[in-house]
């Protein structure tokens, strides 16, 4: 049983794919709701200024993290933090079920 990434556990690579991910999603509803209330609410684009190599290269990063959640990481230590979080939570999810 694989739980395609909705574990926090594992190798780097899959956390920086969630970290990204969590930013590239909270930057895209900042840009919509700057976009309807009238103003550039793209934070990216706010912090990194005029350097729009560094911007489309950090979209870039968001874009191949969002790949890597639809697809998943199989390294052994993935395997290992999804099975582990599968068999503490009795099915597949975050493994926070009943913990907070």
């Amino acid at each position: 049983m694989y739980c395609k990434g909705t574990c926090w556990g594992g190798c780097l690579v899959h956390k920086i794919s969630a970290i990204l991910l969590l930013v590239g999603g909270l930057n895209w509803g900042l840009y919509g709701i700057g976009m309807l209330a009238g103003g550039n609410w793209n934070v990216v684009n706010l912090l990194l200024g005029g350097a729009s190599t560094v911007e489309a290269i950090v979209y870039l990063l968001v874009g191949v993290a969002a790949l890597a959640g639809i697809f998943g990481c199989k390294c052994k230590k993935c395997m290992a933090a999804c099975a582990a979080c599968v068999s503490n939570s009795g099915k597949m999810g975050s493994g926070m079920e009943g913990k907070m």
